[in-house]
């Protein structure tokens, strides 16, 4: 998630993103903005984030993302929070642009192919 070369891989989309709290990340070209703000490596990242869509009097949202360790995996979990009232949209939105492309990659990668 903070390796811009790997979250670029696994969305399938560009990504600019750091392993530090306080520095800025950016991913799909720009529509995703944030910044992080506590790293509880391995298991947890707590990030401001917003969208392009987001007005500019509006806040950023919240966005935790936990890691669990399950036989056979990693549980990845997002609580997304503090959205303004358009937000919604956006559970569809991880489920697309995230957690498919996800899976496909990381079904890929444990398969030994090469990507």
């Amino acid at each position: 998630w903070l390796s811009s070369d790997e979250h670029s891989k696994m969305t399938g989309s560009p990504a600019t993103v750091s392993a530090n709290v306080g520095e800025e990340f950016e991913a799909w070209e720009g529509y995703i903005r944030g910044m992080n703000m506590e790293l509880e490596f391995p298991r947890r990242i707590l990030q401001r984030w917003r969208t392009s869509e987001f007005g500019n009097s509006e806040e950023d949202s919240l966005l935790e993302i936990l890691f669990e360790v399950e036989e056979g995996g990693t549980r990845v979990t997002i609580r997304h929070s503090e959205l303004p009232d358009h937000g919604m949209q956006y559970r569809q939105g991880w489920i697309d642009a995230y957690f498919t492309p996800m899976k496909a990659y990381f079904l890929e990668k444990s398969e030994g192919g090469a990507r």
